[in-house]
């Protein structure tokens, strides 16, 4: 699923857009004991519930493609008689009326869950008329050829509400406040079938979670049974162990910046596409040597990236760059620098030591400071650039 495809979705979660025909839920505690389940048709609810069911709904389905929201693919085992796939089909069909499947899942999210506090399991099922979409890309209501069925799971931790004083409207005196059992933004959840080309896909799945570098494997493995993906740290972590490996101890801070520089102008270049740029071992290779990684070291590279990544695998473009900072850190010194302007910083030779220079043609400021206008009686000031000793290793 892409950007578009999601959107898509999310746009059912409206009183106006609801598909939702029922929903369930149930309630867990710290022990994994069950506290409460229930069941309805989602029309039947009062109306503000509905709307803070929609918000979890929607959240479900937020955050970037490739780092919360995750496509995967069931495994070829899971898609034969009695797999996961298969399962997750008959709890579609049964439109969550079929009270043992729905127990059964249950189970299954709680044996592998890893939560030690209590949680809030909710299904939902939604039958979604497709409009069909003329050339110029407008939705036709009335051209609608095919229904996507889903299920959709979200699983919210459920905190107790913090102590404190409220105001008591009837009695008119402020008050110790009761505290409440609150159900927060979803942790993990699932949109079965995916929606691709904008339609149903039975092999796939789409995964949520609201920390990146916490996917629940298990989670992963035992309740859908797909491909467990590369988390987007891990992805991180690999890239820059990619370069660290293939530049050695002749690594230097201009081909590390290039590096950077390219990563962002492809970033840039794609960012109107709803698909995130993956980039496999050939076009990080290429990134490699436009930065100007020397061609000797990229023998290392081969070995390298097969051994960290895998020959078949990709990367995310926007999990491995840094699109918001560029940090500079030697021992005593850490320098933030605008990404867009990582070029105002070169290193340099002086007096016999490697340095990083910065031109300081504005005003500098030491907290909160301007030092540039602080002048003492006969001091001459020193205009140019500012000089930051560091040891390369």
């Amino acid at each position: 699923m892409n950007k578009k495809e999601v959107l898509e979705i999310r746009k059912q979660f409206t009183p106006a857009n609801c598909a939702i025909t029922r929903i369930c839920g149930c309630y867990v505690d710290y022990e994994k004991t069950k506290r409460l389940e229930s069941k309805d048709a989602f029309l039947s609810l009062p109306e503000e519930e509905a709307f803070k069911y929609f918000d979890i709904f929607r959240k479900t389905l937020s955050g970037s493609i490739g780092k919360n929201l995750l496509n995967m693919e069931f495994r070829l085992e899971q898609e034969m008689p009695g797999g996961t796939q298969e399962f997750l089909m008959k709890l579609k069909n049964s439109r969550l009326q079929d009270d043992m499947l729905l127990e059964e899942f249950y189970d299954k999210v709680i044996e592998n869950y890893g939560f030690e506090e209590n949680y809030y399991i909710i299904l939902i099922h939604a039958m979604y008329d497709i409009p069909g979409k003329s050339s110029d890309d407008l939705e036709m209501y009335d051209a609608s050829e095919n229904v996507y069925e889903y299920i959709l799971c979200s699983i919210c931790p459920v905190s107790l509400s913090k102590a404190g004083l409220s105001y008591n409207a009837e009695e008119n005196r402020i008050e110790d406040r009761i505290r409440d059992w609150i159900v927060d933004r979803p942790d993990k959840g699932f949109l079965f079938p995916a929606f691709t080309d904008r339609n149903m896909d039975i092999h796939g799945v789409m995964y949520y979670t609201k920390k990146s570098e916490d996917l629940q494997p298990e989670l992963i493995d035992q309740v859908l049974g797909a491909k467990m993906p590369m988390s987007a740290d891990t992805q991180k972590e690999t890239f820059q162990m990619l370069i660290e490996d293939t530049l050695g101890e002749d690594g230097d801070y201009e081909t590390v910046r290039n590096i950077h520089e390219t990563l962002n102008d492809i970033i840039e270049e794609h960012k109107e596409e709803p698909e995130p740029v993956a980039l496999d071992k050939t076009d990080v290779r290429k990134i490699f040597e436009s930065s100007g990684v020397p061609a000797e070291k990229m023998e290392t590279f081969e070995r390298t990236y097969e051994a960290a990544a895998g020959e078949k695998s990709s990367l995310l473009a926007e999990n491995i760059a840094e699109t918001r900072k560029f940090n500079i850190e030697t021992p005593d010194v850490i320098i933030k620098v605008n990404p867009e302007r990582a070029d105002l910083i070169e290193t340099r030779m002086i007096d016999g030591r490697q340095c990083l220079v910065i031109p300081v043609d504005d005003h500098i400021e030491v907290n909160g400071i301007n030092v540039r206008t602080m002048k003492r009686p006969g001091h001459i000031e020193r205009t140019g650039a500012d000089e930051v000793p560091f040891d390369e290793n």
